[in-house]
């Protein structure tokens, strides 16, 4: 009988006991406090609980070569370090997928992110390889915020407000795979942020507007780029008829934005900003497109995860950064770039609280049941959403050939 396990298993570093986010706090209580409370994480037997941290670490590894090539192990940027020790690939969600489905040997990935990542494997990988997340509560509060009921909702609403053929759907990879079926289904397709913007230009050369989910501030710091006036955007609230919008405001739009955002990234503020040029005047910014307009425009640089590890890695020795993006990514870019001042610019130090949950001890479970036979927390997409999700995915791969 297992017991539900919070990412907390091992003491808490400084680091950790001071971070919280706007979505979920990361817990300092024990796990029977955690227990009490009820706080819904997956079980795991109780033996898991009771080991070090090193005899996690070395029991994983063990594990790891006694299953060699058969299994791929895959860590998102915004992992821990002692989940990022162990991964074959690290990247972000698309690029992890892509090199998922290139190991044509493996027959388990075991992806070290979130539930939509490893649902974007699935769909993308061959029949015979199985991805397994090793947390099954490890989730995207964005993703969340898009439920395929509501967007299936909003889309009957639009076509029926503003005719049919009259708008293409365009969804971030940070939804569900019904969502993403949405949008194949209706001629649409899916977009990463490095690509967004090339996305963007192919959904308005096939219809006049776009309904863009679920991120508004990609999809409008994206339409800005392109030069689309903030006039000429909407937004669609789930929980208002017409989603709070007149059909007049509907039809003067070019991109209706679904009302949703990051809790990581949207607490970048352009006081946090001004803070650090006021400390360093030399200091170079450099922000996700996930973050506010606001906090965009007074960046020096905006990109994906990839971009940010790119402009930060062929940056000259001792120029300073600062970082709007995860804390997991920016700590291990300030310890792989030493001859570079790196600082993330939240204070408060907010980490993706989802991908905590992915803790070394189901890492562990994982692999101890694989090397019994036993498949735990397989990500299966059903044939139809699968099918038209692929189509989605398989239109943004050809737009950013």
């Amino acid at each position: 009988m297992g017991i539900p396990v919070k990412w907390p298993v091992v003491p808490l570093t400084e680091l950790e006991q001071s971070a919280f986010c706007d979505s979920e706090p990361v817990s300092t209580m024990t796990l029977k406090e955690e227990q009490k409370a009820g706080v819904r994480w997956q079980s795991l037997p109780e033996h898991y609980l009771d080991l070090l941290p090193s005899q996690l670490s070395e029991k994983i590894r063990i594990n790891r070569e006694l299953l060699g090539d058969k299994v791929v192990i895959l860590g998102h940027h915004y992992q821990r370090e002692d989940i990022i020790a162990f991964a074959d690939f690290r990247g972000d969600s698309f690029k992890l997928a892509q090199f998922a489905t290139s190991q044509s040997n493996a027959e388990y990935t075991i992806f070290c992110g979130v539930y939509f990542m490893a649902e974007t494997a699935s769909i993308l990988g061959k029949n015979y390889q199985k991805v397994l997340l090793p947390n099954i509560q490890a989730g995207c509060s964005m993703a969340d915020m898009a439920p395929s009921q509501d967007v299936e909702d909003c889309w009957e609403d639009l076509e029926q407000a503003l005719g049919p053929r009259t708008i293409t759907p365009v969804t971030y990879m940070n939804s569900t795979a019904a969502v993403k079926a949405l949008c194949g289904r209706n001629n649409g397709i899916v977009c990463t942020s490095s690509n967004a913007k090339a996305v963007l230009e192919w959904a308005y050369q096939q219809r006049q507007r776009v309904v863009f989910f679920p991120d508004q501030h990609l999809g409008r710091n994206t339409a800005l780029g392109l030069g689309i006036p903030l006039s000429e955007m909407a937004i669609w609230n789930p929980f208002k008829p017409l989603g709070g919008n007149t059909i007049s405001e509907l039809e003067r739009a070019r991109i209706i934005l679904w009302k949703g955002h990051c809790s990581v990234h949207t607490r970048f503020t352009v006081n946090q900003i001004q803070s650090a040029r006021e400390s360093c005047p030399d200091i170079n910014i450099v922000v996700h497109p996930e973050c506010t307009m606001e906090v965009v425009n007074a960046a020096d640089y905006v990109g994906s995860t990839e971009k940010i590890c790119r402009v930060i890695e062929e940056a000259p020795s001792g120029s300073v950064w600062g970082v709007g993006t995860e804390v997991n990514l920016v700590t291990r870019l300030a310890h792989e770039n030493p001859s570079k001042k790196v600082i993330c610019l939240d204070p408060i130090v907010c980490p993706c609280s989802t991908m905590y949950r992915v803790h070394p001890a189901y890492l562990l479970w994982v692999t101890d049941e694989l090397l019994q036979g036993r498949i735990h927390n397989e990500i299966k997409v059903g044939e139809e959403i699968s099918y038209f999700a692929r189509i989605a995915l398989e239109r943004m791969l050809e737009v950013s050939r």
